[in-house]
């Protein structure tokens, strides 16, 4: 009767019978992994982790990344002025600096200010009593407008600046920003690196434990052979075993990290009060979650395909 009816259901619909039986085929790898829960939870276990280890590190460098942001607007720029150039002469460039429109802010280190920080921080205040004259420039520093989409404005301004005949040299403090920007940029090319390397063994892994449930599933193959079963049909089931490994490796990757995030987000909340900062750790969204889910079944799909097409063909009736 139900072969019947499996008949009926392939000459009514081919689609809806495809569709019947590959959701058949799901279902039974399903239960085929359940009958066996130790040995495919930890194909899952190893999986997770492989999956957890760069996400993980992927959220903390996003969570870097988040609080520079903002850094590159405290581009500041230097302007000593030449050392004739008086107090009432500075004053004046300044107001004049004001009125440009790549200017934010403009504010004034006079000569005695700077001698004064300058003793503070060198602590050579005798020997500089002893040069009688204060050596020190007054000292321009401005808060310049940043354009993400044009960076070159700054040094087109720095460059202004240092061909105005009142200054000696004007530069801009930023350095320090460029080179935390570019330990970023090798940071994230590292994660990418070592989640490739990931990648290749979870490939491997999967790729092992179908071999082996071929191997143990070896006459039950030699016998659909010999009945007329296609490659395909008898592919299909471990197919969708690689792809139950990499649905329960994504999940439980996705949840480690969580936990993770988790475990982190209060010391990091104290650091943060510590600096009167109300910042606060980011975990994956749901799209990036989904996301690894996803990366992790395409793993799984491919080191399954790539385990049964090299050792199924091996398998042959006697």
């Amino acid at each position: 009767m139900v072969k019947s009816d499996s008949n009926q259901l392939a000459k009514s619909s081919p689609l809806k019978a495809w569709a019947v039986n590959h959701a058949r085929t799901l279902i039974a790898s399903l239960g085929n992994m359940t009958r066996q829960p130790a040995s495919s939870f930890m194909t899952i276990a190893v999986i997770a982790i492989a999956l957890a280890l760069p996400a993980g590190m992927f959220v903390l460098l996003n969570n870097a990344s988040n609080v520079s942001v903002g850094w590159d607007n405290s581009a500041q720029i230097s302007v000593f002025l030449k050392a004739s150039v008086t107090e009432k002469q500075a004053k004046k460039l300044m107001g004049k600096l004001r009125l440009y429109d790549d200017v934010d802010q403009v504010s004034m280190i006079n000569k005695k200010q700077a001698l004064n920080e300058f003793k503070k921080i060198s602590g050579f205040g005798d020997a500089i009593e002893s040069l009688g004259d204060n050596p020190l420039p007054h000292v321009l520093t401005i808060q310049p407008v940043v354009d993400a989409n044009r960076p070159d404005k700054i040094h087109h301004l720095i460059k202004l600046l240092n061909q105005n005949k009142q200054v000696e040299l004007a530069q801009l403090d930023l350095q320090w920003v460029k080179r935390l920007f570019a330990m970023l940029e090798i940071a994230h090319r590292a994660i990418w690196v070592i989640a490739s390397l990931l990648g290749i063994a979870v490939l491997l892994v999967v790729g092992n434990t179908i071999r082996l449930d071929i191997q143990n599933r070896r006459e039950e193959i030699e016998v659909t052979k010999l009945i007329g079963g296609t490659d395909a049909f008898i592919r299909r089931p471990f197919l969708y075993t690689g792809l139950w490994y990499g649905v329960g490796g994504g999940l439980l990757a996705w949840i480690l990290t969580i936990l993770s995030i988790s475990l982190l987000d209060n010391s990091v909340e104290h650091l943060a009060s510590l600096y009167n900062s109300g910042f606060q750790l980011k975990g994956l969204s749901f799209s990036e979650g989904i996301n690894m889910i996803g990366f992790s079944c395409f793993l799984g799909l491919f080191g399954s395909w790539i385990a049964v097409g090299r050792h199924l063909s091996e398998i042959e009736p006697s």
